[in-house]
Order: structure tokens, then sequence, then C-alpha cells
């Protein structure tokens, strides 16, 4: 006899071996890691930029999921979405007839891009990079492809010959030709230009690791050098689109700046299902389905299902009704504005940059003796290990889920869900503003931890 499913019964049966089964069957370093911080929790519940453990205790995310979460977790308008559809049973994924969802979704995706013409939808982020790639290396017949120091792009074999980590490419070559230069360098554009080779430059117009901006005046004087050799500008909006910067796409903070060619994926999911896309003009589309026997040179398996473009639709729909990017406007300019006026008031604190809801904190070498000691110490050990003394406390005394910003930087970086309102604007403030006395005490549990942060950094070499 045969039992039907039930996920709710196996969850109540097996849940609470999570971390045993991820470190038998999974990545086994995770929950080694998350032991070691005392990241190790058991969150049962999500809503909104809230979710909560066994015991009801709320956590507010400034993390979203990497960026995943825009909407926060379950809006009702994209949980409805998705059931609607599944409701609807609909005759999904044939891949031999065309679907009404596919292109209803790319309408209004180019509609926020009204100089773009076609979309190509796939699953991922680094998918959507992967699909620029090759849709600019074979639309310019060129191999090679630029990109900035310290971007992050995507993990796969594609993606990494853009990023600019060491550590993410290391072990993996060979890559893709490639080429880094410098964020806002436009003579180290050009001398790679004039050898014309270069397909294009993809860029994310604020980085993610580090949260570093491009230049003011920036991507508009590398698209006039990037058409004037005949290469594309390709924009990484993977994280920074969907009004994550208080514009739509963070490229149009800048007035006259076109890409050829723009990614999107995380927000556009709802959070919900994986998804992503790639925005492109008419003539680039057009060269790499250029026959009908090129129908399918370039596809998914899962690419454009009904699902993913249902919470896309709903997602948009959500982001108009309710003014998301306004509101990401008002709340990003409030948090940025009290985090600067910390800058002065702590030595440890050196820099806040970045727009709307995606803040870079950076901390920096202090000025007192007492204070400049325990700083040299753990930079001895290990770049980066300060900020994460303040990511750790965030959680385990404020219940508030932060992130270094890359391997070895001194930066938190905020991605709240772009929901996130002045009550959870007061609350980091407030958490953080008591992370930051302990610091400057010189002593107490954050330092405490900063030893045991040390000693796991020595035996790691």
């Amino acid at each position: 006899m045969t039992t039907e499913f039930d996920l709710g019964a196996l969850l109540a049966e097996r849940g609470a071996e999570r971390y045993e089964l991820h470190t038998k069957y999974l990545n086994p370093q995770l929950p080694r890691m998350l032991h070691t911080i005392g990241f190790d929790k058991v969150y049962e519940r999500g809503e909104g930029a809230h979710f909560f453990d066994a015991d009801g205790n709320d956590y507010l995310d400034m993390l979203a999921g990497f960026g995943v979460m825009g909407l926060g977790r379950h809006h009702p308008v994209v949980r409805k979405a998705l059931h609607d559809v599944l409701d609807a049973g609909l005759a999904d994924l044939t891949r031999f007839d065309c679907q009404p969802l596919p292109g209803l979704l790319a309408e209004r995706l180019l509609a926020h891009s009204p100089h773009l013409d076609r979309v190509f939808f796939g699953n991922s982020g680094t998918e959507a990079v992967e699909t620029a790639l090759k849709f600019a290396r074979y639309a310019t017949g060129r191999p090679r492809i630029l990109y900035c120091d310290h971007a992050f792009h995507g993990l796969t074999t594609g993606s990494l010959s853009v990023n600019g980590e060491d550590g993410f490419r290391d072990g993996f070559a060979p890559l893709l030709p490639d080429t880094a230069v410098p964020l806002g360098d436009l003579d180290a554009l050009a001398r790679e230009l004039k050898k014309g080779d270069v397909a294009g430059l993809i860029v994310e117009p604020i980085q993610g690791k580090g949260v570093h901006e491009a230049p003011p005046g920036y991507l508009r004087a590398a698209q006039e050098l990037l058409r004037r050799h005949k290469a594309l500008l390709i924009a990484d909006e993977v994280q920074t689109g969907l009004g994550r910067t208080g514009d739509f796409y963070a490229y149009q903070h800048e007035d006259g700046v076109e890409p050829d060619l723009v990614c999107v994926a995380k927000a556009l999911s709802g959070g919900y299902v994986p998804v992503g896309a790639t925005l492109g003009r008419d003539w680039i589309f057009r060269k790499v389905y250029s026959s009908m026997d090129r129908v399918l040179v370039h596809s998914a398996s899962f690419g454009s299902n009904a699902q993913a473009m249902a919470a896309g639709l709903a997602v948009l729909s959500v982001m108009e009704n309710e003014q998301i990017v306004a509101g990401v406007r008002r709340t990003g300019d409030l948090l940025k504005a009290r985090l600067t006026a910390l800058v002065d008031r702590y030595e440890l604190l050196a820099d806040v940059r970045g727009r709307g809801l995606m803040i870079g904190i950076e901390f920096g070498r202090p000025s007192s003796l007492k204070l400049r000691g325990r700083w040299t110490m753990l930079q001895a050990a290990r770049k980066g290990l300060f900020a994460q003394m303040v990511v750790v406390p965030l959680l385990q005394r404020h219940r508030i889920l932060t992130q270094v910003s890359g391997d070895h930087l001194e930066v938190i970086k905020l991605i709240p869900p772009l929901v996130v309102d002045e009550a959870d604007v007061d609350r980091f403030l407030t958490a953080f503003t008591a992370v930051m006395d302990d610091a400057h005490s010189g002593g107490g549990l954050m330092w405490d931890f900063g030893k045991t942060l040390i000693k796991q950094a020595v035996a790691n070499r």
C-alpha cells in the first residue's frame, strides 16, 4: 500500500535534522562555518522583511537572501499569482508552442528600458550573464570580454571568466579570454578596445563586492568608447535592478546611458521561483537567432516556465501599485543619512556609501592607540575579521541578519527587502550603535569573539 506524500509530516518528522543532513549530504563547510560564528539558527517562517524562530523571536532581514527577496518573504500578491498559475493547469513547457506569459512578462520588463527590444528568459543571474556573454561574442564576432576589478557576475564558467575575485577563480582555469580593467578607468578601457578583439564590457553600475559605485559620467563615457570601437555595453543589474538603488535600474541614475544588453534576476522571482532575464537590442537577437535552423541555438529547459513568469508579472505589478521604487528612495536616503552621521562619532567607522537600499558600511584603522593595537592584531590574522565581529553580535544580540560584503573586506553590505520601513531603520540604527559602542569600549564580548575568529583564521592558513 502506497502512502500519499505529506510534506508537512516529513518536515515535522525530519526538520530538526537540518544541520546534520546538510553536513552529510551537501556542502559540509556551510554548517561548520555557521556553527563557528553562531549563525546556526533554526528559522521557522518568514513574512515581509522579518523571519521568526521556533520561539517566535522576530529577526530583521537586512540581507534579503542576497537580494532575492526584493518584496520580502511571501508577498500575498506573488503568492496568489503562483496559486493561480498552478490551478490554471497550463500546458507548460511543451517547447513547441508560444505561451502567453513569457511574452507578457517581456513586454512589462521592456517598458522599463524602452531602448531595448527583446528578452531571453533563463533561471538565474549567472545564466543571464552567460546569455549576455554568448550574445555579445556572437553578435560582434569577437572573443574577448572586459570586466572590472572586484566584479562579481556569477560562478558558472563563463560568468566566472568575468569575476574579479581570485578566490572564486582559483583552480577553475582555463576560462574564457578576458581582461579586467579598473572601474572608472577610461584610459585602461580605451587601451583594450584599440586591440580590436573586444566584444563588450560587462559592468555592475554598483559593484556588489564592497558596494563601489561607478564614478559619475563613467558609464556614459564608456558607452561612447565602446560604440566607437563597435563593442557592446552590458549592464549586470542582477542585484541592482528592480528598484534596489532607487531607480528601476541602477544605470538609469546617469542620463544618456543605454546598455546594449541588461541582465536581471534575483528580485524578479518574488523569492519563489528561480528566474533570470537578458534584455537586448533587436539586432543582437536577430544575429543570434538568424534562421529557423538556429531557433534553439541558445535555450534553457526551464526557461520561461509558467510559475517563474507568473511570479515576475506579479512582482512588477506590486512594484507599480505599491510605488516600491519611490519608497526605496525615501527609506534608503533615511538609512544612509543616519549611518553617515555616525562616521565622525566612531573612529572605527570609515565610510558609508551606496544608493537606495544597497549600502556599504566600511570600517578602517582607528586613530587611538588602544584600538589601533587590537585592529592591527585582527588585520595580521585575516583582513575582514572586524566586519565579521560586527555582523555576529548584530544577529546574536539584536536578531538582525547582515553580511560581510566579500572575502577579506572590512565592509558590511545592507541589501534588505525593499519593503523595510522607518521602524526597521530605527531598529537597525539602535542595534548598530550599540555594537559600535561595545567595539569602541575596548573590551567586552565583541573583542572576546574576535580572539575566537583570530584562532580560526590562523588554523585555516
